[in-house]
């Protein structure tokens, strides 16, 4: 895979920049080019943190070591039964965004992001959510997902999906190598809606005419930028507007399953600091050439 990066970045009028990725580099011409549906990753369209699942992938490579893994699934443990996501969380999530991808070439990430797709995340994908997104396909309209993760990372899976593309956290690259900056905030809470209303004005979508999909009261900002609001696992405090708003709500979670508490992106990136810490000097021996 070439290391030429496919990602279009866009300030808007209030200084709030932000990126997205097409999934291929020649898509069908939409039959309702004013018309889209935004999908959350994490917990909405797969079970669980896509980051976290691309580092167990990476774990797998020998890029960490097995005390790492180790460590972080035992943090993933005790962020289920503990955490939730906030503003506190958010440092510690920037630091990982930096960290995590800081000295990769861009080709070598999105190489490792495609087989650890179809190894580890492919099978957790709900076929439910991944059904209500072929309805807007079907329908003619364009279909992003929304990811704190990073765009080439979002756009991997977007791709896999034979969805549009993927809006995302981007990383500053620099003669195909990402220098650990961030270009704009992390793709996040308020950022999501930023970022949403940005591509809508570039691709000239009428956001009362979209659709916008998550589990997390952290994507109210996103929820209530569109015309329609459909809540997919939802969290607790999600659930509750989700009713009071009369919005649909989807729930493809079963028996203990659906009792468990999913780890949030932001806390899934925050642990991902941790690993990265600490397995840095191991990382950067086995980083692809």
């Amino acid at each position: 895979m070439a290391g030429t990066r496919r990602v279009t970045v866009s300030t808007d009028a209030h200084g709030h920049t932000t990126g997205w990725a097409d999934a291929t580099a020649v898509g069908p011409t939409p039959t309702d080019p004013r018309a889209a549906a935004f999908f959350d990753v994490d917990n909405t369209m797969m079970r669980g943190a896509s980051i976290y699942w691309f580092a167990r992938g990476l774990a797998a490579r020998r890029y960490f070591t097995t005390g790492d893994l180790a460590r972080f699934a035992w943090q993933q443990t005790r962020y289920r039964v503990l955490a939730t996501e906030h503003a506190g969380d958010m440092s510690q999530a920037r630091q990982a965004a930096l960290a995590f991808v800081e000295g990769w070439r861009v080709g070598d990430v999105e190489r490792l992001a495609e087989e650890i797709f179809d190894e580890l995340m492919a099978p957790r994908i709900w076929a439910g959510t991944r059904r209500l997104a072929q309805r807007h396909l079907d329908a003619g309209q364009r279909v992003w997902l929304v990811s704190a993760a990073p765009v080439e990372i979002g756009r991997v899976i977007a791709a896999r999906l034979g969805l549009t593309g993927a809006i995302g956290t981007v990383a500053e690259v620099v003669d195909g190598t990402y220098t650990g900056r961030l270009v704009g905030e992390l793709m996040h809470g308020p950022a999501k809606a930023e970022a949403v209303s940005q591509l809508a004005t570039v691709e000239g979508l009428d956001l009362p005419r979209c659709t916008a999909y998550s589990d997390s009261s952290n994507d109210l900002p996103m929820l209530t930028a569109v015309g329609r609001a459909v809540a997919v696992n939802p969290d607790g405090a999600l659930l509750r507007v989700a009713r009071e708003r009369g919005w649909e709500v989807r729930d493809f979670r079963t028996g203990r399953r659906a009792a468990r508490i999913a780890v949030p992106s932001t806390a899934a990136l925050g642990l991902l600091a941790g690993a990265v810490s600490a397995g840095r000097a191991l990382h950067r021996r086995r980083r692809p050439a």
